[in-house]
């Protein structure tokens, strides 16, 4: 059986919705991550460094109630809208615990109807943020329903961001979950203040995974997954040791019933197997020796944080995933439901 020991990993782009759902996901970050950054597309949204401060606080309260009770550090954010006054981004510099702003295009994604509708709106706050050096994180996609959805990522490059970082080029900018070639191209060549963030789903699967024996809702997330060739891509970006590429699960829990229904929701929750996925990706193409670097070291330097002094250690173990997990009042099914891992997480 074979054994890799690392330091222990962050999680660079988190969901981990609110109330009880929030008590019934937590810990399956936690046992793997020594922080993660929180996405902060709750209903309403966290605009604000006092509602941040609210839900760490929330977050905090999950953690202890259980009898575990694992080191964790929520890294929190605010949620862009065309309204962000400049002063809130000075706010939450100063707050010290909120660490990035995250940018969703308005209808991109799950809860993202309070987002930017034009980012012209938002450049005094955009402009805050190269002042002050907080990274603000990117959900790259144009929301023009004429572009295919699978060309939706390549647009918005072109469209905005290239532009962006022409015009504001000491922003710190990470474009979360990447997934196509034109992304890591985008990223391979700016400067060094712009990198991405990369899922196991993206760095493990193509698009047939949808509709492999029928429409399979619990590979649909968004960005969608690509063609071979971007996965591809993104799995050369990965193992490369580019520090402008590392781990961000963007792990999305959604209740089963919501997900398996005639307008399904977008999100694979992979937090209950978040570094194993990642290992078993890697381990795919003899790259091992360099998912330290993707995992627990290029992340710290981008968000200006120390690694880790823990490690964890996986073993090539295989286990089955669960069918379905509680959460909340209902119930969530994982990605890879009832299917097998290659590594397990010593505990």
């Amino acid at each position: 059986m074979r054994e890799l020991t690392l330091l222990q990993p962050d999680d660079w782009h988190l969901h981990l919705r609110d109330g009880p759902a929030l008590a019934s996901v937590v810990h399956d970050a936690a046992k793997r991550f020594a922080r993660a950054i929180i996405m902060p597309n709750l209903t309403p949204p966290v605009t604000t460094v006092e509602a941040a401060r609210a839900y760490r606080d929330r977050i905090f309260d999950a953690l202890t109630a259980s009898s575990s009770q694992p080191r964790f550090e929520p890294l929190m954010t605010l949620y862009l809208t065309d309204n962000t006054p400049a002063e809130e981004i000075r706010k939450a510099k100063a707050s010290r615990f909120v660490h990035a702003v995250k940018l969703y295009p308005a209808g991109a994604t799950t809860h993202s109807d309070a987002g930017v509708t034009d980012i012209a709106k938002c450049m005094p706050a955009i402009e805050a943020m190269q002042e002050t050096g907080l990274p603000l994180l990117v959900h790259g996609e144009v929301t023009d329903p004429s572009v295919d959805v699978f060309d939706r990522e390549a647009a918005y490059i072109e469209q905005t961001l290239r532009p962006l970082v022409q015009r504001l080029p000491e922003l710190k900018l990470s474009m979360e979950h990447i997934t196509t070639r034109q992304a890591v191209d985008f990223v391979s060549t700016a400067r060094e203040n712009v990198v991405a963030t990369i899922t196991a789903q993206h760095l493990l699967y193509n698009r047939n995974a949808l509709f492999q024996g029928g429409v399979r809702p619990h590979y649909y997330c968004l960005p969608i997954l690509k063609r071979e060739e971007h996965r591809q891509a993104l799995v050369q970006a990965a193992t490369s040791g580019n520090p402008k590429f590392f781990l961000g699960t963007d792990s999305a829990p959604h209740e089963t019933a919501t997900k398996e229904t005639a307008c399904g929701c977008a999100g694979c929750y992979t937090a209950y197997a978040g570094i194993e996925l990642y290992a078993e990706a890697f381990d795919a193409v003899v790259a091992l020796d360099r998912l330290e670097g993707f995992a627990s070291r290029f992340g710290p330097a981008f968000y200006g944080l120390p690694v880790n002094e823990t490690r964890i250690t996986l073993v090539d173990n295989a286990w089955r995933a669960p069918l379905e997990q509680p959460f909340g009042a209902g119930r969530i099914t994982p990605l890879r439901a009832g299917e097998m891992h290659a590594w397990r997480l010593q505990t």
